[in-house]
Formats: structure tokens, C-alpha cells, sequence
């Protein structure tokens, strides 16, 4: 209102504090006032401009007066209501009314917008206020006012209804209530929402606030009063139109985002930006307490269903072409967030009941639908099983109803889950395989189930992409024979179907994933793949590939029209021949690739480094920089995410973005998401890892960004607060099967090469990243890791915490202090980020391989670790601590060591550090290395054997305080150590044994014999530990080929000897009583030597010189427990003549050496004359020295094969004039037995020229000497081909030679025989009947031993010996000769060789039975003459 002279009422109110009012009462001035309104009356500003009563100045002059502007606008507006005959309260109401149209419509926009300007709210205000005051003084209708702003010609802007309803003046549920039409009243919300949201980007900050207030009020109140309580279901019908309105704003604002969703016009900020505004709607924490939990889950519920029954306008066969555009990361980030929105209010198994629950009932929006289905298994680790159980369910159904909706279902679901990868759903070629791959598939029930299957797959086929449809023929349904027609049938229409996508099954790739969701890939990229891959496996095996075998012989096609043309792409060739040339060198050497094509490629390459033509690039397929580029962002936005936990709910969804530019980085489409079968170990070559440098870069970038993370997740939250990030990254790249070689390969190259030289920053988040990975191991196939050539054969496939720990190698002070810093790290991540689970989960996280590692290093590092632990330490070891410069990781890790909860791991089983283990992780350290001195490690060695592991028991790792387990223990560890792949440590050979830890072996094994004597025939008696483990290492060993087996053996037997003459002589023999004396008891010793010693001597019948003389000396030894020394001394040697005659054999081959050494050992131990049967031998020995040397008559002594072992052995130590014939015609008669012994060790010394030819026999020279004795025998008319007969048939004189050869050499020798052919003369046919069958015999084995490979022309063989396959050539040619010649009674004998000979040589055989027939003939004449 205006006064005088323009004066408003608020400057008449202030003028009062400068003058003395002329009234004298309050009365008096309110009289006045009122008389002058009358004169100048404007309701509606009087309500305006007095209703700010908050001023000042206003206070202060009313007060001064006595007057309250409150009472003064009451009185007028009862003085105004009386005079036209209305209640006061309709009065204001109105006039309110008319203020906010005025208000509202005073907007200097020419649009309707829903937020005010300043000076609205401004004039607003003061209007508000004014209510305020009169609802306080009951003078106020709220009815009235709500029905006369429905009146108003324009609606009023919404933020004046907002501030209506948090004035608490007129709430919006109070004014929707009233209006008169409810359409309209949707019409005017949802216009003005849409506006507001979409006016959102371009106000200032403060309007932006008041406007997200605004929408969650509103919201608050949509959902109080859309979703309603059961118990308040039965209110008014003006309430049930509050709620009408309410569902029907939010209905129609959800259609509008899902109209923006589906014109996907992503282009358009402005709309993302109105819509992502909306969807705070969708907040659960925007409801707090103030919206009752069911009434917010049938709110979002309501939503989840209105979503995916959006528009279903969709068909079947439109998802079934359409879904692989509908992953995650393809879908609209709107739809997307709308999804992750709504499921934060339901539980993983809520939601999928929920997404059942509408596919069963309603007819749905197939995009919003598997869109749905790829959030959920992304964002929510639990939703794979929970899917696989859904899947179940639906093929269950689907095939007990024969229902092809849930059939379809089913299939569009596993399908899309599968889409995301394999980090969280199996491919779709696994869940194919496992539903319907075998007979238990639900399927497989009846004929009708299997023809209800195909009708179904059959009906998908022209919609299907071609991936899907190879997954089908691959991987068919299991089918029983009587039914295949069904299979075969749709076969067939499926490759119509792929030959109409011009895709032929022929040309798949070797290595290509049938778990493809893409289009198929070009044949020509598929075989530079299968190239790639084949390549990789063929450098670290050294091997073709079988695959690749088999692809030559049964696809030929593809082998020789795409993956040929792919390998032998022409470039620049190498001047060092690389893996590329190796691998196509051996496809060539085995006829996989035609001479002339492989000439072309030379031919191609040459021409292109004439031309010096720039295809290097195009040899390996480059990758842009844009890609990596674009991962190194989002994993920088990833990181973010992850270390602000209010951001938690966005890596899921952040996670799958990486792992698409992941995968468009890596080059392969997401129809690849392995190079290799799901199943296929990864193979590591651990010495040289190889890694593509496109590889490298993308794993340098993944290990960067995850050390960055963690060590940025950890300055705000220790481990355990970080939340189940860092293990959903580390699961994502564990999906990618094809960077998972170059992975492990990089964690190779860092943890094992490079160890010592990383930074601590590097250590934490390695360790950390291990665990992780570990974590992951499920998801990880095995690993195969190489060790180079010392590998004796290949090792099983290890688990992924197998690996990283056998990475983690103690050898040198730098490799002690690396690993202790690494384990610490990883043990105390692991404990501090996992210490909330369960025990039982707890344990299953944990890889045994780092607790046992730090078993081994901690105490070996620290004294106090070795004895009883006094107290925890005051502050545990804190993950933040270990990334201090200056930590003592030495302390940390006794820290560690001492806490309550690591002890406790040391006590369950699956973490305890076994006896054996200890002593393997101890074999690996090189002592001039070691961190420890000679001395420290000396008493770690006492305190754990004797300490440590010798008194506890076995549960616990032990030996129980049993002394034989001890040695049992280290004997098999030392052997194991040995045998063990040489990881290139400190350049001891393998045949080397630990001389500290055989020392200690030695301590145990003296003390073990300070025992009563036994019994003979008692048990214990019977057994002699050392050899009972030796013989079982032995017994059932399986080593891959039979040529692995033997070198094994052979290895293995080596080491035997080694372990053997370390230890105390003695202790090869044991005493025991007999009677009422003591004997000597060798027969274990014998036992072993006859069954496996011998097989590792080069000469064919004698053991080595160590192993001869070690016998020898604890026999000495032993037989101090005797009565009689001599006598115990004279039966073990006697019965070593029937028993073991190697080891007598032996002892003439080596007695110059051997004899000084015994009778030293005999005077020293004795002090009298030598034993009867050493003096025996050294008698023999001194009567073959002067038989060769002054011509002296060689007495013959029985037995007659030692006789002539000594003579062998003198001969052998003359120059080779001593050999010649006159030696041998002195012999007397009656040593014919001699000189046939004296053959068989000269055709042995023949054997062992030709296969250890650096054991210092000449190969010339045994075959000189050789035909000497066997032109001496003829002249003689000995027979001697019996010494070419086994011993199993002919039980003879002979049996002892041939038992005292070495496998190996009795197999050769066929090839002895027939270096004897010049001697071989047509009156030896005539004079021994049994030669023509010793002979094929010979010939026989001979061929047989070319085929085995046992005998095979060598690059490195000497001019003087005579090529196998001439050997075999010459012993045909005279047989062929000589069959003609033979007598017929040589005929009787050859009927069991015939057959063999006609199989492996026809004409022989063919020569045999032509020769035969007489002898035949003769023998039926004879019988006939009988009768």
C-alpha cells in the first residue's frame, strides 16, 4: 500500500522512531491506521510489504509503539472481512492467491520455466512469511487456498509449490488433493519436472542445489503416496486420488528416460544430463527413515517391472540378432545406471526372482531385459551362480512342459550372461556342453525330449550368428546312437545356415573360441592368430603342436589354403635363425610342408631383402596408440572410483569399461576372449619368458595402475576397509584368457629375474597382486612352467599359487632378501585384508606355498624364531608400515612372525612346513652364496633337524623321533633336489649332493647303527632300510616315454651311487647273530646291485671303482663285529660268487687300485695276514700280471670266469702288443671255459666302446682282440655261440656271465655278433648245429633294436666303427649266404624264428623256409620209419 505523498506503509512504521507520536494510546494509533487504509486501501501489498516483519527497523518501530505487525495485518483483514461480509481466513486465503499468480507470473523469461528469479523469491518470501503468521493466528484456510490456486489461469511455477510445501503452509500430497481434474494436475507435474530437469545444466550452483531439493522432496512425497501401506489402503477417495497422481507422475516421468534411452542419442548432453537428473529419483539413500522400507521396495519393484515391460515391441528373433549389441558396455549408460539404481534396493537372489517373475507373467522388452541380465552379472559377483540355478530351472521346466518360452529364455539369458566374459559368466560353449553335452542333460530322458531339443535349435538356425551355431556342431548334444539321424539332420541345415554367412566349418581356426559372440573372423586373421599361438607354444615346448599335427592330416583344407599361407608370409629373414624359422624348419623336416611352397618362401624372403622393401610391420600385426591411450584413461577413472569409498557402487560398472577397451587393445573382438580352449594349461618358459611387446605394454599398464591403486587405496583405508575392489579387477583380468601367458609371463620376469632389483613400491603391490591372483585361481587354467633344457621331464601343470611361489627362489643373500620382503608383504596383505572372513573361507584364500616360505625363512634369518615365542609384540606389523623407506624387513617379518593369528595358521595342517619340504627349500641355497656364513648355517641346520623336526610328530611335519624316517626323508629330499629341474642358480651340476646336508645324513646313519645285532630271518634282519628306499623310489615310477623312464632311471640310479659312497662304508652290510657268532649279512647289497647297480656301469660287467672299493672297505669294517674277522670276511666273498659276481668282476677290473687301499685298511684294522679269499684274489691278480709279462704257465682256478676276469683285467693294463696271439696259445688245455669268459668281457669292452665311447675303451682295438679269442676257440673247436644264448634258455656255464652284464649290454649284443662275421667260416656251420639259430636270433634282435631306436647312426661316431645300418646290411648278406650251406639238422632248431623272420625280413624268411623244407621232409620220413 502507498501513504501520502507516495510514502509506503514500512517508511511510515520507521519515521516513527525519529518523532514523538502524536497519539497517546495504542487504540488511538490503530484507529488512525485504519481509518487511513480505508481511504487508501491495497490488501494485497499491505500483505506484501508488512509481512517481512523480520526487519529491523520494522521491529524496532513497532515495538517502540507497542504494536506487532502480526496484530496490525489481523486487524485489518478482520476490519476488511467484516465490511464485505466474508471469514477473514477466505479473505487472506485469497488475496494469497492473487500475490503468487502475480508473483509467479511476473517472469522476465517469454517461457514458462519452474524456477523462480531472485526477486520472485524475494517478494515470495515476505508473502510466506506473512501466511505463516496468519495460519499461526488461525486467520488462514488452507482448503481454500489450495482449491483458488487450482483457479489460477497458469499453474503456478512449480518452485512456489515447493516452497508452499517445505513452509509446511500447504503440502503437495494437501494441494494434489484438491484439484479439481487429476489429469491435469499429471499434466502440470510432469511438464514442469521435465522442464526442471532439463533447465538443470544451465543455472547457477545455488539454483542447482535448491533444485535437487525440490525433486527429492517431491519424490519423498510421490513415494509416501503413490506406495501406500496395506494398513492405510482403506482412506478417503480424495487420498486415493493423491495417489492416482502420484503413480501417474512417476509412470510418465520413467517413460520419458525410457524414450530418451531408446533414441540413444547419446550426442545430445543436454538430455543425458535432464535425465541422469531424474534418476536421483532412484537413490535408496534419498529415503532414509522417512519412506517405510516396503513402501520403497514396491516402489522400486513397480519400476524394475515397468522398465522391462517397457514397449515390448521386440520379437524373439529379433533378440536372438540383436543381443551381443546389449552388453554391458554397448548398452545406453542411462539404462544402465537406471538398473544399478533400482537393484541396490533388493538382494542378488530378490532381484532374479523378481526378473523371473516377469518373464513368466508378463510380456517383456527383450533389450531391457538382457541389458538387465549383463548389469546384474557384472555389478554383482553373487549373480552367476544365482543365473546358473536360473538356467537349471528354466531347462528343467522348458523340457518337462516342452515349453519352447522358457527353452528361449533360457538360451537369450545364458547367452547374454556369457557376453561379459568369462571374469563373470562361463562362455557360452561351456554352459552348451554342460546342459546338453552328456547323457545325464535333461535331454536325454526320452526320444521326445532329444526331438524337442532339435525342433527348438533347429528353429533358432536363421537367426543365428555363425559363432553360436559352430558351438553346436563342435560341441553337439549328446545323442544316442539309435537316434544320431537327429543330429546329423540338424547339422547339416546348421551348415546351410553358415554357408549362406559364407562361414565354412572347415576354415575355424585351430585355436579359435567357440565361445564367439561376434561375427565370425575372417579366415585369413584367424590363422595369423592360430599362427601367433602355435608359434608361442612351440617355444616353449620345442615341440610342433599337436593341433597343428592334426590339422595337416584331418583339415587339411584350412591347413593348407590358410594357416600355410599365414606362417609363410615372407619377410627379412634373421641372420639368427629365430623361433619362426625353427618352427617352420620342423614342419618342413616332417613333411608338413611341400617342398615347393617351402621353396617359394625362400625364394620370397630373398627377394624381399634384395628389395629392402618395409614390411617389417606388417610381419607382426601392429596396435594403435589410440587404444592404449583410451585404457590408460579409463583405468585412471578406475582408480578414482576405488579410492573414494562413496564411489564403491560405480567400479563394477567401471570394470566392465575396462575390460572392453581391454579387450579392443588386445586386438581381439570379444568372439575371442581366449586364444586357447578354456581348459588348455598356460606354458611359462621360465628362463627367457616370451612376450609379444603389445602384450607387454598392456600388462606393464594393468601392474602399474594396480600397484598405483592399491598404494593410493591405502593412504586413506588399510586393506581390510577397501572393500572387494581390487579383487573385481584382478577377476576382470583374469577373464581375459589370451593376456593371461603374457601376464603370468611379466609376473616371471619380475618376481624371478628381476626380484631383487624392485622398489618397495613394486614389492607391496606384486605381493598384494598375487593374492589377488590366487584369490582367482579357480578362473585360471594350470600352469605349465618350463625350466630349460635340464628338465628331465615336463612337470604337472601347477595352480596359479604353485606358480608365483616356485618364482620365489632362495639361493643367493640377494634372493634370501628379496623373498622375505616379498612374503612378509603378501602375508601381511592377505591377513589384514581378509581378516573378517571366516576361518574355514580364511584358510581357503591362503596359499600354503607363502606361509611355508616364511617357515623356512623366518627362523633360518632370525634367532628368535627358533625358540618358544615369550609374547606377542605390543603393535602388530600394519600394512601401512611396510611401504617405510626405512624399514627393517627382517624386523617386520619377526613381527609378523610373533602375532597370535600367524601362529595360529602354523598350526593347521595344510600350512605346516613338512621335514621334506624344509630340506628341498634348503638343497637350493648355494652356500658360497648364502646370506647366512658357514657357521650360522651350520647351527640352523642342527636346530631344525635335531630341534625342529626330528622330535615332533609326523601330523606335525616330523619323523617322530624315528631316526630311519629322518634318513628316509633326507635320502628321498636329497634325490628329489637333484632330480628337481636345475633353476640356473649356482651351477652345480644335478649328479652333486649337498655336502652339509649328506653330512648331517652321515650323523644320523652312525647313530642309527649303534643298535643290538639282529637275528637272521627276523623281520627286522630281513630289511635294510637304505635300500628298501632306494628300491622303492624305483618301484612303479612313471616318467612320460619309455625313454624318459630309462633316462630317469638311469639319473636316478647315478645319484643312488653318489648317496651311497657318501655314507659310512658299513654301513652297506649289516651284522647279525647266527647261532652263537656274528655274520656278515650282504644280501641286501647284493640284492640291489644285481637288480640296478649294474645297469649304470659302462663296462657292461663291472661297477665302478667308488662304489667296488666303498663295498670293499665296509666290509673291512663290518667284520670288526665278527669273532673271527677273516672267516666273516672269506663267506661274504664266497657267497658273493653265487650271489652277486659283479662285485668280483669288479674287483679284477679295478685291483691295482683296489688291492694298496684293503690291505691297508686290513693291517690297520688287523695287524695280521690278508684273508684267505683276498689273498685269493690278489693271487689271481699277480699270476695274470706274470703270465702276460715274463711268460709264465696262467694256473686256471675255479671259478674259471674270475680267472679269466683277472687275465681281462691284466691284458687291459698291457700295451696292446701284450694281446697278441702267443699270449693266447700258452694258455694250456683245459681253459677253453677261460677263453670263452675271456670273449664275453672283450665283445662287453666291444659294446661299451660303441655307447660310452669316453670311458677310455678303444672300439678298434677290442675287435682286434676280440677276433683273436674267437680264431683261438676255432682252432680249438670250442663251441661258443652259446654265449650269445639268454640265460633264461640255456641255464649253463654261461649263466653267470650273463647275469653279471648289465641290461643294456646283454640287448647289444647282437651287435657284438655280427662285428664277428670275418671269423665266421662255412666249417662253423658244419661243426655246431645250434649257430644257424643263434645267428637269426641275432639278426633278429638286431632289427628289432634298429626299430626301438637303440641302435642309430651317430654324428659323432668313430671312422673305425662300422655304421648300424651297414651292420644290419652285412649280417643279411650272410645269412643269405651261409642258410644254403648249413647242415639240416640247423634247421630244427629255427621253427619258433621263422614267423618273426618272415615278418620283419620276407626274403630271409622266404630263404629260411625254402632251406627248411628238406629237414622237414626228413623229419616226417623218420617218423614214419617208427611205426
Amino acid at each position: 500500500m502507498a501513504g501520502a505523498g507516495g510514502r509506503s506503509w514500512r517508511d511510515l512504521l520507521g519515521r516513527a522512531r525519529k518523532r514523538k507520536s502524536p497519539f497517546g494510546s495504542e487504540a488511538e494509533l490503530q484507529g488512525a491506521a485504519l481509518r487511513l487504509l480505508d481511504q487508501h486501501q491495497n490488501l494485497a501489498d499491505l500483505l506484501l510489504e508488512v509481512g517481512d516483519s523480520a526487519k529491523p527497523g520494522v521491529q524496532d518501530g513497532a515495538e517502540h509503539q507497542g504494536v506487532s505487525p502480526e496484530s496490525f495485518i489481523v486487524s485489518v483483514l478482520q476490519d476488511q472481512a467484516s465490511k464485505l461480509g466474508v471469514p477473514t481466513a477466505t479473505l487472506a486465503a485469497k488475496n494469497a492467491v492473487a500475490n503468487m499468480e502475480r508473483i509467479c507470473q511476473d517472469s522476465a523469461s517469454p517461457s514458462r520455466v519452474p524456477l523462480l528469479n531472485s526477486d520472485q523469491r524475494k517478494r515470495l518470501s515476505c508473502l510466506l512469511q506473512t501466511v505463516k503468521d496468519l495460519l499461526a493466528n488461525n486467520m488462514f484456510c488452507r482448503s481454500l487456498f489450495c482449491q483458488e490456486l487450482w483457479k489460477m489461469k497458469e499453474p503456478p511455477v512449480l518452485e512456489a509449490v515447493w516452497h508452499l510445501h517445505s513452509r509446511d503452509i500447504t503440502g503437495l500430497a494437501e494441494l494434489l488433493e484438491r484439484s479439481p481434474a487429476g489429469p491435469a494436475a499429471v499434466e502440470w507435474l510432469c511438464s514442469s519436472l521435465c522442464d526442471l530437469c532439463e533447465q538443470v545444466g544451465d543455472i547457477p550452483c545455488g539454483d542447482n542445489e535448491l533444485a535437487q531439493c525440490l525433486l527429492s522432496d517431491f519424490a519423498i512425497v510421490f513415494l509416501q503416496n503413490g506406495f501406500e501401506q496395506a494398513s492405510e489402503l482403506g482412506r478417503k477417495v480424495e487420498f486415493q486420488k493423491v495417489a492416482y497422481i502420484c503413480r501417474a507422475v512417476l509412470q510418465r516421468m520413467l517413460a520419458w528416460v525410457l524414450d530418451a534411452v531408446g533414441k540413444e542419442k547419446q550426442e545430445d548432453v543436454s538430455m543425458v544430463r535432464a535425465v541422469r537428473f531424474w534418476l536421483k529419483v532412484f537413490n535408496v539413500s534419498l529415503y532414509g527413515s522417512v519412506a517405510h522400507p516396503d513402501s520403497l521396495r514396491q516402489f522400486f519393484r513397480h519400476t524394475l517391472t515397468e522398465v522391462l515391460t517397457y514397449n515390448p515391441v521386440l520379437k524373439v528373433s529379433d533378440a536372438i540378432q540383436m543381443q551381443k549389441e546389449w552388453s554391458f558396455t554397448r548398452t545406453c549408460p542411462l539404462l544402465t545406471a537406471l538398473f544399478r539404481k533400482l537393484l541396490v534396493a533388493f538382494s542378488v537372489k530378490e532381484s532374479i526372482c523378481q526378473l523371473q517373475q516377469i518373464l513368466e507373467t508378463h510380456e517383456v522388452n527383450w533389450q531391457h531385459v538382457l541389458s538387465c541380465v549383463s548389469t546384474l552379472v557384472v555389478c554383482q559377483a553373487e549373480a552367476e551362480q544365482l543365473f546358473k540355478d536360473l538356467l537349471s530351472h528354466l531347462l528343467l521346466k522348458a523340457f518337462g512342459n516342452y515349453d519352447m518360452e522358457n527353452m528361449i529364455t533360457a538360451f537369450l539369458i545364458a547367452r547374454q550372461a556369457a557376453l561379459e566374459g568369462p571374469a563373470v559368466f562361463m562362455p557360452y560353449s561351456e554352459w552348451f556342453k554342460a546342459s546338453f553335452g552328456n547323457a545325464g542333460g535333461q535331454h536325454g530322458s526320452s526320444k521326445k525330449s532329444l526331438v524337442f531339443l532339435f525342433e527348438f535349435l533347429s528353429e533358432l538356425v536363421p537367426f543365428e550368428a555363425a559363432p553360436y551355431l559352430k558351438v553346436h556342431i563342435m560341441y553337439p548334444p549328446f545323442v544316442p546312437t539309435k537316434h544320431r539321424a537327429l543330429l546329423l539332420e540338424y547339422i547339416t541345415l546348421a551348415k546351410t545356415r553358415l554357408a549362406d554367412l559364407k562361414v565354412a566349418i572347415e576354415d575355424m581356426g585351430l585355436y579359435e573360441d567357440l565361445s564367439a559372440t561376434d561375427e565370425a573372423v575372417q579366415p585369413q586373421a584367424q590363422a595369423l592368430r592360430d599362427v601367433e599361438k602355435a608359434l608361442q607354444i612351440f617355444e616353449n615346448t620345442r615341440k610342433i603342436p599337436t593341433s597343428v599335427i592334426e590339422a595337416s592330416i584331418f583339415r587339411r583344407p584350412y591347413y593348407t589354403s590358410w594357416f600355410l599361407p599365414a606362417l609363410l608370409r615372407p619377410r627379412v629373414l634373421p641372420k639368427t635363425p629365430d623361433g619362426h624359422m625353427a618352427f617352420i624348419d620342423s614342419l618342413k623336416r616332417a613333411d608338413k610342408i611341400p617342398s615347393n611352397l617351402y621353396s617359394t618362401y625362400l625364394q620370397a624372403c630373398h627377394a624381399m631383402k634384395e628389395k629392402v622393401l618395409q614390411d617389417d610391420s606388417k610381419a607382426e600385426p601392429s596396435h594403435s596408440k589410440e587404444p592404449l591411450e583410451q585404457l590408460k584413461a579409463e583405468l585412471a577413472e578406475l582408480r578414482t572410483l576405488i579410492v573414494d569409498q562413496a564411489q564403491w557402487e560405480d567400479v563394477a560398472a567401471q570394470t566392465a569399461v575396462v575390460s572392453d577397451r581391454l579387450r579392443g587393445v588386445l586386438g581381439d573382438s570379444s568372439e575371442e576372449n581366449e586364444a586357447a580352449p578354456s581348459n588348455s594349461p598356460i606354458q611359462v618358459a621360465v628362463p627367457a619368458p616370451r612376450l609379444a611387446p603389445c602384450h607387454q605394454r598392456v600388462v606393464d599398464l594393468l601392474l602399474t595402475s594396480f600397484c598405483q591403486t592399491l598404494l593410493a587405496a591405502s593412504s586413506f583405508n588399510p586393506p581390510a576397509r577397501q572393500g572387494p575392489c581390487l579383487s573385481l579387477v584382478v577377476k576382470m583380468m583374469c577373464g581375459h584368457r589370451n593376456l593371461l601367458p603374457a601376464l603370468l609371463g611379466r609376473l616371471c620376469q619380475l618376481i624371478y629375474h628381476q626380484g631383487p632389483s624392485l622398489s618397495a613400491a613394486h614389492v607391496l603391490g606384486l605381493a598384494a597382486f598375487v593374492i589377488h591372483l590366487s584369490e582367482c585361481r579357480a578362473s585360471i587354467p594350470g600352469v605349465e612352467a618350463s625350466f630349460g633344457v635340464s628338465q628331465a621331464v615336463p612337470g604337472k601343470a601347477l595352480s596359479v599359487s604353485e606358480y608365483w611361489s616356485s618364482l620365489l627362489v632362495c639361493r643367493t643373500e640377494e634372493s634370501f632378501a628379496f623373498c622375505l620382503r616379498f612374503c612378509t608383504a603378501a602375508a601381511a596383505y592377505l591377513m589384514c585384508k581378509f581378516s573378517s572372513c571366516s576361518r574355514e573361507d580364511f584358510c581357503a584364500l591362503i596359499p600354503p606355498g607363502l606361509i611355508k616360505k616364511l617357515q623356512h625363512l623366518v627362523p633360518r634369518l632370525s634367532l628368535e624364531a627358533r625358540g618358544a615365542l615369550s609374547e606377542e609384540p605390543k603393535t602388530a606389523l600394519s600394512w601401512s608400515s611396510l611401504s617405510c623407506p626405512s624399514l627393517n624387513y627382517r624386523r617386520a617379518s619377526l613381527c609378523l612372525w610373533k602375532q597370535a593369528g600367524f601362529q595360529e595358521l602354523l598350526k593347521e595342517k595344510a600350512f605346516q612346513l613338512s621335514f621334506r619340504e624344509w630340506l628341498l627349500m634348503e638343497l637350493e641355497v648355494c652356500p658360497e652364496k648364502d646370506i647366512l656364513s658357514a657357521s650360522e648355517r651350520q647351527d640352523f641346520h642342527y636346530w631344525a633337524i635335531y630341534q625342529r623336526y626330528l622330535p615332533a610328530p609326523s601330523a606335525a611335519g616330523g619323523c617322530d623321533g624315528d631316526l630311519e624316517k629322518a634318513c628316509g626323508v633326507i635320502i628321498n629330499a636329497i634325490l628329489d633336489s637333484s632330480q628337481r629341474l636345475d633353476l640356473g642358480g649356482c651351477g652345480h651340476s644335478k649328479m652333486s649332493v649337498s655336502p652339509e646336508i649328506l653330512c648331517r645324513l652321515q650323523e644320523l646313519v652312525l647313530e642309527l647303527r649303534c643298535r643290538p645285532k639282529l637275528i637272521p630271518g627276523c623281520p627286522a634282519a630281513q630289511r635294510h632300510f637304505l635300500f628298501e628306499i632306494l628300491q622303492g623310489r624305483l618301484t612303479g615310477s612313471q616318467h612320460g616315454s619309455a625313454l624318459g623312464e630309462q633316462l630317469w632311471r638311469q639319473q636316478e640310479l647315478l645319484l643312488h651311487r653318489r648317496i651311497l659312497v657318501g655314507l659310512p662304508a658299513s654301513t652297506l652290510i649289516t651284522s647279525c647273530w647266527k647261532g652263537n657268532k656274528t655274520v656278515l649279512d650282504c644280501d641286501n647289497f647284493f640284492c640291489f646291485v644285481n637288480s640296478e647297480l649294474k645297469n649304470v656301469c659302462s663296462r657292461g660287467y663291472a661297477l665302478s671303482y667308488d662304489i667296488t672299493a666303498h663295498f670293499f672297505r665296509g666290509l673291512l669294517s663290518a667284520s670288526l663285529d665278527c669273532e673271527d674277522a677273516a672267516e666273516g670276511v672269506n663267506e661274504a666273498l664266497t657267497t658273493c660268487q653265487t650271489k652277486c659276481p659283479v662285485v668280483l668282476l669288479s674287483a679284477a677290473l679295478w685291483w691295482p687300485r683296489l688291492e694298496p687301499v684293503l690291505c691297508c685298511q686290513w693291517k690297520r684294522l688287523f695287524g695280521a695276514p690278508l684273508a684267505e679269499e683276498l689273498d685269493r684274489l690278489r693271487g689271481w691278480h699277480g699270476s695274470s700280471t706274470r703270465f702276460l709279462c715274463s711268460g709264465a704257465v696262467f694256473p686256471v682256478s675255479d671259478p674259471p670266469w674270475l680267472s679269466a676276469a683277472f687275465l681281462h683285467g691284466a691284458i687291459l693294463q698291457q700295451s696292446p702288443r701284450g694281446r697278441g696271439r702267443e699270449a693266447l696259445e700258452r694258455l694250456g688245455t683245459g681253459t677253453e671255459q677261460l677263453l670263452v669268459a675271456l670273449l664275453f668281457f672283450s665283445l662287453l669292452d666291444l659294446i661299451s666302446a660303441r655307447i660310452a665311447p669316453k670311458e677310455g675303451v678303444d672300439f678298434q682295438t677290442s675287435l682286434e682282440w676280440s677276433l683273436e679269442i674267437l680264431r683261438c676257440l676255432e682252432e680249438r673247436g670250442t663251441s661258443w655261440p652259446l654265449l650269445f644264448r639268454s640265460a633264461e634258455r640255456d641255464p649253463g656255464k654261461c649263466r653267470v656271465l650273463h647275469s653279471a652284464a648289465s641290461d643294456r649290454h646283454t640287448r647289444l649284443l647282437p651287435l657284438a655278433f655280427y662285428s664277428l662275421t670275418p671269423c665266421f667260416h662255412r666249417e662253423l656251420l658244419q661243426r655246431d648245429p645250434t649257430f644257424l639259430s643263434v645267428a637269426l636270433q641275432m639278426y633278429i634282435q638286431l632289427l628289432q633294436l634298429f626299430v626301438e631306436g637303440e641302435v642309430v647312426p651317430q654324428s659323432d661316431q668313430d671312422s673305425t666303427e662300422q655304421d648300424p645300418l651297414e651292420l644290419i646290411s652285412a649280417a643279411r648278406q650272410f645269412l643269405l649266404g651261409a642258410i644254403p650251406h648249413c647242415p639240416a639238422q640247423s634247421f630244427g632248431n629255427i621253427q619258433l624264428l621263422l614267423s618273426t623272420c618272415e615278418e620283419l625280413d620276407p626274403e630271409l624268411g622266404a630263404t629260411l623256409l625254402h632251406f627248411s623244407r628238406p629237414a622237414v621232409d626228413m623229419e616226417l620220413e623218420e617218423e614214419l620209419e617208427l611205426f
